[in-house]
């Protein structure tokens, strides 16, 4: 007796699940798409937050900056927690191994002098920003509207906590293996004249009440910053006898670099929303116009600390081209409308 093997192919009742159905139909959907849209939920809470008796626990007033709907942004880069850790994890392998290698030739601690006192000084003691950096992506993950964004704001979290450690090890390894530096960076923190602009300016926004306020104003100092330090400084290493600096200071440039992909996005979605749109423009503008000059300045400082230590970085000429550049960026992001 001879048997005939047949495939049966059963048609799923349906592709994906309803959420996603009910918004693009039912077709195929990415893993980010299924684990995204409409997650966050919408009804049926026990309590008000105790803190804030006229909002509910999910609220859209926490932000002046508003969307019709939450979920009109989506991720470019569909980041939900296996291809977000997978990716980091290749960049902190990678920056692990890279700082291997220096340490085992000492490059670091040979720096020349001028660089020594430029690492230790301006730019471990940043591990501190990051710090409040990292405390103001918390509250957009607590307090923003919609599963798309708080995924964002979360993995930047948890990447500034990132940037932190980088520039800890950075700075261990500066010291020759002890936390001497790391000590020092502290008290530069505290202290360091050039520093204190900065400090104080972080430390007011992480108690600004609106998420989105406070994440654009943090991401008004990383564009001024970011350049600055890790990618301008850099090109100057690198002619300068300090490549050891240009090694890891390119881990950092490529984290800001995709950090934009999805701060981007968001502002180009608030500006365009049908209903809101007009007013996030206008809200935009008072956000850069109360934080963007304090950004400037608090750059500034740690421009004129590069320069006094590294002259041939024209660090202050490159940031007034920066600070220039942003404000024509801001004009054409928010049409030019005044709050």
């Amino acid at each position: 007796m001879q048997y005939e093997l047949r495939y049966q192919v059963i048609e799923p009742k349906r592709q994906t699940y309803q959420n996603v159905i009910d918004r693009l139909g039912d077709q195929p959907a990415s893993r980010y798409l299924e684990g995204t849209l409409d997650v966050q939920p919408r009804e049926n809470f026990h309590y008000r937050p105790t803190w804030a008796r006229d909002r509910e626990l999910y609220d859209a007033r926490f932000s002046a900056l508003r969307l019709t709907d939450g979920y009109a942004f989506l991720d470019p880069r569909q980041y939900y927690y296996t291809p977000y850790v997978t990716h980091r994890a290749g960049l902190h392998d990678e920056f692990g191994k890279t700082l291997s290698y220096l340490e085992e030739r000492d490059l670091l601690a040979k720096l020349p002098e001028p660089w020594h006192d430029l690492v230790s000084s301006v730019v471990i003691p940043l591990r501190h920003y990051e710090s409040g950096a990292q405390l103001t992506s918390v509250a957009g993950a607590r307090f923003a509207d919609g599963t798309s964004i708080e995924q964002c704001c979360t993995f930047a979290a948890f990447d500034r906590i990132g940037n932190a450690q980088m520039l800890s090890r950075v700075g261990i390894a500066v010291g020759g293996g002890t936390a001497q530096t790391l000590q020092a960076a502290k008290q530069h923190w505290l202290e360091a004249e050039h520093l204190q602009p900065l400090r104080r300016l972080i430390e007011e926004i992480m108690i600004v009440d609106d998420w989105a306020e406070g994440i654009l104003a943090v991401d008004l100092v990383d564009r001024l910053l970011y350049p600055l330090v890790y990618r301008d400084l850099d090109e100057t290493a690198l002619l300068g006898g300090a490549g050891a600096y240009s090694l890891y200071a390119q881990y950092l440039w490529t984290w800001f670099t995709d950090q934009r992909k999805w701060l981007d996005a968001l502002i180009g979605v608030w500006t365009a929303d049908e209903q809101h749109g007009t007013a996030n423009r206008q809200e935009l503008n008072r956000i850069s116009r109360v934080w963007a000059p304090r950004a400037a300045d608090a750059v500034g400082a740690l421009a004129s600390a590069i320069d006094t230590r590294v002259p041939e970085a024209g660090a202050a000429e490159r940031l007034a081209a920066a600070v220039d550049a942003q404000r024509t960026r801001w004009t054409e992001i928010t049409g030019g409308e005044q709050a």
